[in-house]
């Protein structure tokens, strides 16, 4: 089937992990029953963005894989018959951590898992404290409902993630995402952050001619003594020639259900040509740090 219906689970977070995963569950579970085929979550959705601090305690927050999140949202598939996407603090062992995504097909198994490439560490996004960077590579998994592949966050930035994924014949790159705005910085940089962030993942749609999903948070989550992080949602689906086809609100807990359809990835990328006309004899120099 080329048409199916995509579903973004945008929500805030509270302090209490299991609430905050009974509340995905439910969202998931409202998202098939409304028709979503796809479902992702968004990233780091059991807790608060707690790399806001560098604080050891937050590593109780990890859970292996799989593990009780994993098999409550495999119940789920396999109940609905929908694919879900889910994003993990993983306890790999002691001392190894990750930020995964998992793959569930529609029958309820594990098709895999998504390790986030690109760590982060720049003010009130602490990652490099938490997380070891992912091992896995770049993935593409066949679904029931297509072929999807999956990055997280601050792997959005980054066009050779996307292309790598694109080249496997993922139809669909979903970005779980946890970023907002600094309160001190919104006024003077706060619209061009956004508009970076949008535009970038939208080019990745233009360039691999596939669509992409975004999910974000909402909501304002502020440590101790600090002004914290005002997420702004926003999440959004993205057609093969870069156009927003559904975007959500800036602080609404929404599902945002997205009819798409995949064969309009094989006209696009049929029409422009761009993964028939890369120089691929020419980039060497893209394995390197920096080219004097």
């Amino acid at each position: 089937m080329s048409k199916i219906t995509l579903g973004l689970l945008q929500h805030a977070c509270s302090a209490d992990p299991a609430a905050n995963l009974k509340k995905t569950l439910a969202l998931a579970e409202a998202a098939a029953k409304k028709g979503a085929n796809i479902i992702c979550t968004q990233e780091l959705f059991r807790s608060q963005y707690f790399c806001q601090s560098e604080d050891h305690a937050n590593f109780k927050l990890a859970e292996p894989i799989p593990g009780p999140s994993t098999k409550a949202f495999q119940r789920i598939a396999k109940k609905h018959g929908v694919v879900i996407i889910a994003s993990l603090f993983e306890r790999r062992s002691s001392g190894l951590y990750h930020n995964t995504a998992v793959v569930i097909d529609a029958d309820g198994s594990l098709l895999g898992i998504y390790r986030k490439m690109h760590i982060p560490d720049d003010p009130l996004y602490y990652e490099k404290f938490y997380f070891t960077p992912g091992d896995t590579g770049f993935r593409a998994w066949e679904t029931k409902f297509g072929k999807v592949g999956v990055l997280i966050c601050w792997d959005q930035w980054y066009p050779e993630g996307a292309r790598l994924t694109a080249m496997q014949g993922a139809e669909i790159l979903f970005y779980p995402t946890a970023i907002g705005w600094h309160p001190s910085e919104k006024a003077e940089y706060g619209v061009n952050q956004h508009g970076a962030w949008e535009i970038i993942q939208r080019s990745h749609a233009v360039a691999n001619g596939c669509y992409v999903a975004a999910v974000n948070r909402v909501g304002v989550e502020q440590p101790i003594g600090g002004d914290g992080i005002e997420f702004w949602g926003q999440s959004f689906v993205a057609g093969t020639s870069g156009q927003i086809i559904a975007k959500a609100g800036t602080k609404k807990e929404e599902i945002l259900l997205v009819p798409v359809d995949l064969a309009k990835v094989d006209v696009t990328r049929t029409h422009w040509p761009f993964l028939r006309d890369r120089r691929i004899d020419a980039y060497g120099g893209l394995t390197k740090r920096f080219l004097d």
